[in-house]
């Protein structure tokens, strides 16, 4: 079976300020539990390759499961250590991309053109884009090979403005991400802030908050079973 390319960020401080964000980490980590559950195995890749900061207010949200992946050699190492440049990146050798969050994916996903390149292959191949919370990011200027924006008339979710303000970050976010989906005529998708809620469109799989890590998951894990039964 194919692996799946977990997208992580490289941002260590919110711009302009001395604040501390990067990974969430449970929205690594959790999905990863799921896959793991699965025998599915995972490469990790981030926007410079190499180091992966860990929003520290992530460490107040863990559990059993995340922080025996989190205290795994195997993940720190490959997912924190030494993530993989998108140029070492072949992604015929993938069935899915998933973008993790963590506020610092709003400064280093967005225009990374690689990155698209390998959602876009993947995508083309008949394989899924998924991202959760932040992590929309990621798919905001993907574009098909006509130019298309890819979330253009799709469904997608992520977090949302009344989770910004409930966090305390509308000041400091460089853009909201419904306002961003929507200039590229996506159907920005919502529920309750801080509830758990994940959508399918096609092969594109979003989850609108932390707490939606694991329903992205096994959506994404329901549609294998589904091709295996067809």
């Amino acid at each position: 079976m194919k692996k799946v390319l977990i997208v992580e960020t490289n941002v260590q401080k919110y711009a302009g300020t001395d604040e501390p964000t990067g990974l969430w980490l449970g929205e690594s980590v959790e999905f990863i539990n799921e896959l793991y559950k699965q025998k599915i195995d995972v490469d990790f890749v981030s926007p410079q390759g190499g180091f992966v900061p860990l929003d520290p207010r992530s460490m107040k949200y863990t559990n059993a499961d995340i922080m025996n992946v989190y205290l795994d050699k195997e993940f720190i190492r490959e997912g924190l250590v030494n993530t993989k440049k998108p140029k070492d990146i072949y992604p015929e050798n993938y069935n899915a991309i998933y973008y993790t969050g963590g506020h610092g994916v709003m400064w280093d996903f967005p225009d990374n053109k690689e990155l698209q390149e390998i959602a876009l292959a993947i995508y083309e191949n008949n394989g899924y884009i998924l991202s959760v919370c932040h992590g929309i990011a990621g798919l905001l200027n993907i574009k098909d090979k006509e130019g298309n924006f890819l979330i253009s008339d799709k469904k997608i979710t992520g977090f949302t403005k009344a989770e910004e303000r409930l966090a305390g970050k509308t000041r400091v976010v460089p853009f909201f991400n419904q306002e961003e989906a929507e200039k590229r005529k996506a159907f920005f998708q919502k529920k309750r802030f801080y509830k758990e809620f994940a959508i399918k469109d096609g092969r594109i799989i979003t989850g609108q908050n932390p707490f939606s890590v694991r329903a992205v998951a096994k959506l994404y894990l329901e549609e294998l079973e589904a091709c295996k039964q067809s």
